[in-house]
């Protein structure tokens, strides 16, 4: 099968334009365009219900609500994080003028090495600022167990985990802190936006005010404050594309499994998901035996009009802004990790042509 349209590493998915119109009459007739309108709070109760969660507030992005966390909670101190993540996660932590401190990852989760995080807390460390990798959830037992050992926060980038569970238990219920992003190609999207869940309900109304200016009423403030509200027709995207949700996930999984069944596993690998964990099939990274593989299958793929992505390159303690020790676990797996085309529409035929053209590249 040859290709007639580009594949790229996502596509975002456009709901029935009927479905979305219904909600678009609404704002209309409630002439609420923002300031927490009646979507926004319909979606926020369905959010809860779908994710079994106590608390959700939904934002305008995905990175705001670790700025607000880190705003809260960072005190211009050093924050333990991962260096293998999105750059969101290292630049929110300098937008709000602290540190960050990297700890190198596992090479088989991913995720930040929770043996090597006590080694680097110092007497400035305020938070520990870590990521579910691609959706599969850090050793979160034995993160609590340090940070209450050493009186830290935790703030959990939880962008990718959009329905994981953990021990039966939604993955965003870990944590002082927990986010997550609904940017249009997260596998639950409201076009941008995103959402900060914390259990704390003192700490809780703090985030609150703050994503909204700070303010206590129209003419008082409760303290400092930015901009973090969704707008009427984000909430309204959201609203439409939970409807679907789980055909979503259904999709993306049968993708998945045709990956996990038909590529040729001796000289890649791909991400050990933890125990106890209902993932959400939100990446597929593969794991090359070098970086010169990669850009191979790389350069073949998008010869034929296909185009995954080098998530997440580089590691982050080699931006050029930041300032960080060699993570070496961190800088080899970010050479060799790419990320397949994955999306609800991606059809069996398209993916065999993906897997038919790096299977011989690999072997």
């Amino acid at each position: 099968m040859s290709l007639s349209h580009p594949i790229y590493v996502t596509k975002s998915f456009f709901p029935p334009l009927k479905e979305y119109n219904h909600y678009l009459e609404r704002i209309w007739k409630n002439e609420w365009l923002t300031n927490r309108g009646e979507l926004t709070l319909e979606l926020e109760k369905k959010l809860k219900e779908k994710l079994a969660v106590d608390t959700i507030l939904i934002t305008n992005n995905g990175t705001i609500p670790l700025q607000i966390a880190l705003k809260i909670l960072g005190n211009y101190g050093e924050i333990i994080t991962t260096p293998f993540s999105y750059i969101a996660t290292t630049s929110a932590i300098i937008w709000e003028n602290c540190t960050p401190v990297f700890v190198d990852i596992d090479p088989d989760y991913l995720t930040i090495d929770e043996l090597k995080i006590e080694a680097a807390i110092t007497d400035k460390t305020t938070a520990i600022l870590a990521t579910h990798v691609f959706g599969n959830p850090c050793h979160v037992e034995r993160i609590e167990e340090i940070a209450k050992k050493h009186n830290l926060h935790v703030i959990y980038d939880a962008a990718h985990c959009f329905g994981v569970n953990y021990k039966g238990q939604s993955i965003f219920n870990y944590g002082t802190v927990s986010t997550c992003s609904f940017h249009a190609t997260k596998i639950f999207h409201t076009g941008e936006g995103g959402a900060i869940f914390c259990k704390d309900q003192k700490l809780y109304e703090k985030i609150f005010y703050s994503h909204n200016f700070g303010h206590n009423g129209p003419e008082d403030f409760h303290g400092l404050g930015i901009n973090a509200k969704i707008s009427e027709l984000q909430s309204a995207m959201g609203l439409t594309v939970l409807n679907h949700f789980d055909s979503i996930f259904e999709n993306r999984k049968r993708v998945v499994d045709f990956y996990t069944k038909n590529l040729k596993f001796e000289r890649i690998s791909k991400i050990k998901i933890r125990e106890n964990t209902e993932w959400n099939y939100s990446y597929y990274p593969v794991i090359f035996e070098s970086e010169e593989m990669l850009l191979t299958v790389l350069k073949t793929l998008n010869d034929n009009k296909i185009y995954p992505r080098r998530y997440f390159y580089p590691s982050l303690n080699k931006v050029n802004y930041v300032h960080g020790a060699n993570m070496p676990i961190s800088e080899s797996v970010a050479s060799r990790v790419l990320c397949l085309p994955l999306y609800k529409d991606l059809t069996d035929e398209e993916v065999s042509v993906i897997v038919n053209l790096i299977n011989p590249l690999t072997c």
